[in-house]
């Protein structure tokens, strides 16, 4: 253990060496969080001979988790089916599984996602009759969200319901709470809060939790809401021994529900803290550094430090200057092409502040022939094709599951529709069954027209007939069933078109997934593979190693790290987004994610803007304040405007009033999709040219300026 402390530098060391007491580790970007957090997890086993099952790592990424419990396991030497590294929810998940009697569930509860929740809101306002055009069924889910965060249940939030919206959304709240509770499910935000009033409606199971995790560490700490919050605090009020890591600069899902007062606090919510700075950053140059800093001191809600680091020196940032979006992407798609004769494709990354401002990108890297990953887009197992097989594996674990039957009815049933689907919700009220019982209704069934029957009673033996295997067959071979029964994968191609093809293939790829998954785990049941995949985040299936540019939003890129760093769309009211401007507390929030941005970077960053951009029609826009903030000696300034002036495409002429007389009837030009074609007639011009064009495809009607064609020589 003497040479595994010597790898630390000193107060590194010391955080690693706390004894006991409550201990607060500010981590900077890049200063070694990781490190500490699974060092002092070794040493507490190791040096202090506690059991490893007594030991709790909380984080916020199964992938984080999963390494941290492998990088412990490699300095000790041994494999633990006793050490526990969790996210918050899976944590949550655990504790529920054993005590779900408590709140009057049954330890198969299904755990819905984002498009099970919306389903479920939006048959809330229809029973209620509430317009979903007035009442957008996200703004509502957002609101309970918000209320489940602080722990404000639907008995509660009236109370606090002071204007229509609000009124309307306690409404939806009750009965959207009793609908889950029916279904024996529980929405994500459900596991934390649930968890909570299982501890501390009952001593002695909160005794028994905290008898068995005597120290807990938790990571990311300036990240977690009032939720969460409460749950380290009951877990950890007997022993004291709570070690929290964090950043308050990096504190960036204040939208979401985290508190930054969580870790400003915490010398006072905790008294006789331990305090240790980590302020050495083994990442980023001292230039890359110094101008993050730059901008986040600006801040007042924030504890004083300064990363520094021993790479002295380092190239300048380069600030771009930009026409319009496509010229933005053309030149960073140029730019990624230089430099990668001395870096490989996957040691780049194009940040944005919202995801709408990647497909100019795509495009770009696309037509340079450059391949790319979008990281955090549609997850794998929140794809339709995907949840229309889990559905019915959820099915075979809690029967009460209504929305799960009703989308495999919908799904996979001729002849089902609205009708069908109603008929048999009246007839399980009716007879106070669920719904799946209500399937095997003899009276039900023969009221039914005949495909609708037909499909009913098939499905309805299918069902009976996976529920007697489920225990028996493993579960990829449980997954190929379904499909191979439904004929799903026949159904989708069907289709003959491109995506359609990709469907399949994601089937294919999920029983991939079932087959690793039971070689893998130890315990490879049914109930533990949905609850991994409903617990799931954006970066549990990214391979980092890919031959690919990573392009993903700036909230996604926290915690990761690159070579080289592009961070586009630097203008007043996209970053920082416009809303962001109406409090203090936003704009901070919005200088915390820009620092978050430029301390991904090892060696190089590249920051642009654009003079014009479309959002919401053609905008002219500000250069971001963040980039004034930045002092002038540490960037240099490139003009792709002028860098580019001759390799526009005709759609960026068209801002430029050049090419007018470039597009002539009888001109050949070739359009991405359509292919080639013949201009056969002009309307207007400058910025309202029409053209009418003859496809292979038909003749088609297009805006110059939004048309991109290429002219044939």
């Amino acid at each position: 253990m003497l040479d595994f402390l010597k790898e630390l530098n000193p107060p590194q060391k010391e955080a690693v060496t706390h004894d006991s007491g409550p201990l607060l580790i500010l981590a900077g970007a890049g200063s070694g969080k990781t490190r500490v957090l699974t060092y002092r997890t070794a040493f507490l086993v190791a040096e202090k001979k506690i059991p490893a099952q007594n030991i709790l790592g909380v984080t916020f990424t199964n992938k984080a988790a999963g390494e941290m419990k492998n990088r412990v396991e490699n300095l000790l030497g041994l494999r633990s089916a006793n050490l526990w590294f969790s996210t918050f929810h899976s944590l949550c998940a655990k504790i529920l599984r054993a005590e779900a009697n408590q709140i009057g569930y049954n330890k198969y509860f299904t755990i819905y996602d984002e498009d099970d929740q919306t389903k479920l809101i939006k048959e809330c306002l229809e029973e209620l009759d509430v317009s979903s055009q007035k009442f957008s069924p996200s703004a509502i889910l957002n609101k309970i969200s918000a209320c489940k965060n602080i722990l404000m249940d639907w008995k509660t939030y009236p109370n606090y319901a002071y204007d229509f919206f609000e009124k309307n959304v306690a409404k939806v709240y009750e009965l959207y709470q009793k609908k889950l509770e029916k279904a024996n499910s529980l929405d994500f935000d459900d596991l934390i809060m649930k968890a909570v009033e299982v501890l501390e409606k009952n001593p002695k199971i909160l005794e028994k939790y905290q008898n068995l995790w005597e120290h807990i560490l938790v990571d990311e700490y300036q990240d977690t809401n009032k939720a969460q919050y409460v749950l380290v605090k009951l877990l950890s009020e007997k022993n004291k021994n709570l070690c929290v890591v964090g950043d308050d600069d990096q504190s960036i899902y204040g939208w979401r529900g985290a508190d930054l007062n969580n870790i400003l606090d915490f010398e006072k919510d905790f008294p006789n803290c331990k305090v240790i700075r980590l302020e050495q950053n083994y990442r980023s140059t001292n230039i890359i550094l110094d101008a993050a800093w730059s901008v986040v001191k600006n801040n007042t809600s924030r504890k004083e430090k300064k990363l520094w680091t021993d790479k002295t020196g380092g190239e300048k940032l380069t600030v771009s200057v930009c026409y319009d979006e496509k010229n933005e992407a053309l030149g960073i798609t140029d730019k990624i092409k230089e430099l990668s004769r001395d870096y490989s494709y996957s040691d780049f990354v194009i940040l944005y502040r919202t995801n709408a401002q990647s497909r100019v990108l795509e495009q770009a890297l696309r037509d340079g022939g450059i391949p790319y990953s979008i990281v955090g887009g549609v997850r794998f197992y929140e794809r339709k094709e995907i949840k229309d097989i889990l559905a019915f594996l959820r099915i075979l674990i809690n029967p009460n599951d209504s929305l799960s039957l009703k989308r495999v009815l919908k799904t996979f049933g001729d002849g089902i529709g609205a009708k069908t689907i109603s008929k048999i919700e009246e007839s399980a009220f009716k007879s106070n069954r669920n719904l799946l019982e209500s399937l095997f209704e003899k009276e039900l069934v023969g009221s039914l027209a005949t495909k609708a029957k037909n499909s009913v009673l098939q499905i309805a033996r299918l069902i009976k007939e996976l529920d007697e295997q489920k225990n028996k067959l493993p579960i990829n071979e449980l997954t190929e069933r379904i499909i191979k029964e439904t004929g799903y994968l026949d159904f989708l191609l069907l289709d003959r078109t491109e995506e359609a093809e990709s469907r399949a293939e994601n089937v294919k790829e999920l029983i991939s997934a079932t087959a690793e998954f039971k070689e893998r785990h130890t315990s490879p049941t049914l109930e533990n593979f949905l609850q991994e995949v409903s617990l799931m985040t954006d970066f549990d299936r990214w391979d980092a190693s890919q031959e690919t540019v990573n392009l993903m939003t700036l909230h996604s890129a926290k915690g990761l790290e690159f070579p080289v760093v592009f961070i586009c769309g630097l203008e007043e009211g996209l970053f920082p987004l416009s809303r962001s401007m109406d409090t203090v507390a936003e704009l901070e929030e919005e200088r915390r994610l820009f620092y978050v941005g430029v301390t991904r970077a090892e060696e190089k960053v590249f920051l642009s803007y654009a003079k014009r951009r479309k959002r919401f029609g053609e905008m002219l826009n500000l250069k971001s304040q963040f980039l004034d903030e930045i002092p002038q000696e540490l960037v240099e300034i490139e003009n792709f405007e002028e860098k580019f002036a001759g390799r526009i495409s005709l759609a960026e002429k068209s801002h430029y009033n050049h090419y007018d007389s470039m597009l002539k009837v009888g001109t050949r030009v070739i359009h991405s999709t359509f292919g080639l074609g013949e201009i056969i007639k002009k309307e207007g011009f400058g910025e309202d040219l029409q053209l009418t064009v003859i496809f292979n495809g038909g003749r088609k009607k297009l805006m110059a300026k939004y048309a991109n064609l290429e002219i044939m020589g």
